[in-house]
């Protein structure tokens, strides 16, 4: 029996005021009548942040019995494309707007608006056989460039074979994440990395495939019989990843909240709500429910991190 102590963290939430100027239900020359907490609208969120944004959206609608937001779970780039063109009010993504998205609403006449709801990370997941469980950044650098294939390469005692690194879409945040944060804006060259289409299937893929390596959103992983957020789930293995190369036990750390918020994990996103709503209804007020009190404490019980409140952290005690 061992004795392993972890660091909890909490939330506490004080003082948060949160109004809305917006309108009374009246027909809109778009035909919307919804407001900010009634009528049925449609969201769009990639598909990453789904488990997430589906506990924020039981609630709202359970709170709000007048209101239905019903979500369209893609991927960031056919997201935003369709925020652009007049298809949604509300995208949550991995991103904020670019400048040139801002300025194309603008000269619409429209007023896009954007703010943070959480922060989460990216998590690398292995098959519950594999026990090669640490990178460094560089590794995953040359993984995704090429210059590493193999596990030997990683760890020369390893008698695995090929890496295969498997996304949960070509278009998703998690994509753009890589090419852009950690590539520098460079694309994922490497053959033996490939896109499904949901994020379940990366996790069933890494589960069959002994060699493979899952790249998903953090939320998917917590077990919510867990209130301390610091298991994953038992059916695959979750990477320690570490800044310093090459990577040690000591200098890894795997995506709990903790490190999400000491920012000793190495791969953390924001998600953003982005708007582009000029009637202020429905889709306004489910987003600004996401960043109240209310929505922050969910975001904190699914082992993301909130933007709003005051983190406690504590020693946790657990036996193995």
């Amino acid at each position: 029996m061992k004795l392993i102590s972890y660091i909890f963290v909490g939330l506490t939430i004080t003082s948060i005021l949160i109004s809305s100027c917006g309108n009374s239900g009246k027909k809109g020359k778009d035909g919307r009548t919804d407001t900010y907490s009634s009528g049925t609208i449609s969201f769009v969120s990639d598909e990453s942040f789904s488990p997430i944004i589906e506990e924020e959206r039981e609630v709202f609608q359970h709170d709000y019995p007048d209101a239905k937001v019903n979500p369209i779970y893609t991927n960031e780039s056919d997201g935003i494309n369709m925020l652009l063109h007049g298809k949604a009010w509300l995208v949550f993504a991995a991103r904020d707007f670019k400048p040139a998205e801002k300025q194309s609403l603008k000269a619409k006449q429209y007023l896009p608006t954007s703010f943070s709801i959480a922060y989460d990370a990216l998590a690398f997941i292995v098959n519950k056989s594999n026990t090669d469980t640490l990178l460094s950044v560089k590794n995953v650098q040359d993984i995704m460039n090429g210059k590493v294939t193999k596990w030997s390469q990683l760890d020369k005692r390893s008698g695995r074979g090929t890496i295969t690194v498997v996304f949960d879409n070509p278009k998703s945040s998690t994509v753009h994440y890589i090419e852009d944060s950690v590539l520098g804006g460079k694309p994922i060259i490497n053959k033996n990395v490939a896109a499904v289409n949901k994020t379940a299937e990366v996790i069933k893929y890494v589960e069959q495939n002994p060699n493979a390596i899952g790249i998903i959103g953090n939320n998917w992983l917590n077990d919510k019989r867990d209130t301390t957020n610091l298991t994953f789930k038992r059916n695959v293995r979750v990477m320690s990843l570490s800044k310093i190369h090459p990577a040690t036990p000591q200098s890894s750390r795997k995506p709990y909240q903790y490190y999400i918020y000491s920012g000793e994990y190495p791969f953390i996103r924001t998600i953003y709500a982005l708007l582009n709503d000029p009637r202020q209804g429905l889709p306004w007020g489910f987003a600004h429910f996401i960043q109240g009190p209310k929505g922050q404490r969910i975001v904190m019980k699914t082992g993301l991190l909130p933007v709003l409140g005051n983190i406690n952290v504590r020693d946790v005690n657990t036996v193995q």
